[in-house]
């Protein structure tokens, strides 16, 4: 069944509505003067919580398939592995920078909505995405050997990112499949709350390997966090997670690149950030990509 023209309006806001809010994610890591577990960890704790809350109040608990577990399983640990690796990105790199490479997820996500959605994917929007990625090439480009071993694995944890971004968002999506299977269709947030519980567990179990302690310096840092898992994680997800239920695989991917740019002025505007002919242009670039896919709204 095709998407009426409206839904397909409504879905694009809200996509892109959570896109903006999580890239000033990366500022709130930055700012919250904890290691890169810790913050990872308190995020999906509180946002878990909050959301078990909204659920509790407003909905009222659903039975999940049995079919959806395994998906639920994947998405948590899927999205440990994005803000293990995240996380640990911005404090070697930068918010701008790390939230760049993570975005290289939009690859990822093209590739599966060929392979596992059956998605046609069009010459325009192949156009689009070639813009976009030229752009943050642009962005990105630099003298690597100049660069010493920490940027360096900044970027490669920003690179594997990436991945772990497009499991998750790939796992929501068949979770959401599978509960969309009951005569009462399941709300996000009870989906959204059961992985972020399994992201806070699957990241407690890595701190305890680690060695790392999970207790925060002060309020002030439980306050940055709070707010990160409030906006940064439940309602940024909600509106996106809305969005993939009924937007194409790889047009999600490519949407999500406003998180980035959005991350990247952030940095610029904070004095973060000192860029160059060169990166203005990369930022034009990419944001051309993103308008030219999302170019026709309706037949």
């Amino acid at each position: 069944m095709s998407m009426q023209p409206d839904g397909r309006k409504l879905a694009l806001l809200q996509m892109l509505a959570g896109a903006v809010i999580l890239g000033s994610n990366g500022l709130m890591v930055r700012f919250a003067g904890v290691g890169a577990t810790v913050s990872a960890f308190w995020r999906m704790f509180l946002a878990a919580l909050l959301l078990a809350a909204l659920v509790h109040w407003r909905y009222g608990w659903q039975r999940l398939p049995r079919a959806a577990w395994g998906w639920i399983a994947a998405a948590a640990l899927a999205f440990a592995l994005d803000l293990w690796m995240w996380h640990r990105s911005i404090l070697l790199v930068g918010p701008g920078l790390s939230t760049l490479l993570g975005n290289a997820q939009v690859f990822f996500m093209v590739l599966a909505g060929a392979v596992f959605f059956d998605e046609r994917i069009s010459m325009r929007f192949l156009a689009g995405v070639l813009l976009a990625m030229s752009g943050l090439w642009l962005l990105l480009a630099g003298d690597w050997q100049q660069q010493g071993s920490d940027y360096r694995w900044g970027v490669v944890f920003g690179l594997g990112t990436g991945l772990a971004y497009a499991a998750y968002n790939i796992s929501i999506k068949r979770v959401q499949t599978e509960s969309g299977k009951q005569l009462a269709r399941m709300p996000v947030e009870q989906i959204l709350c059961l992985a972020a519980f399994g992201s806070a567990a699957a990241l407690a179990l890595m701190a305890q390997a680690e060695g790392t302690s999970l207790l925060l310096p002060s309020w002030q840092s439980f306050a940055i966090l709070l707010a990160l898992a409030a906006f940064g994680h439940c309602l940024s997800w909600g509106l996106i997670s809305r969005a993939i239920a009924v937007l194409p695989v790889a047009l999600v991917g490519l949407l999500l690149l406003v998180q980035p740019t959005v991350a990247y002025v952030l940095d610029v505007l904070l004095g973060l950030a000192n860029p160059g002919l060169r990166q203005w242009a990369g930022l034009a670039v990419t944001l051309g990509g993103i308008f030219v896919v999302g170019l026709p709204l309706k037949r």
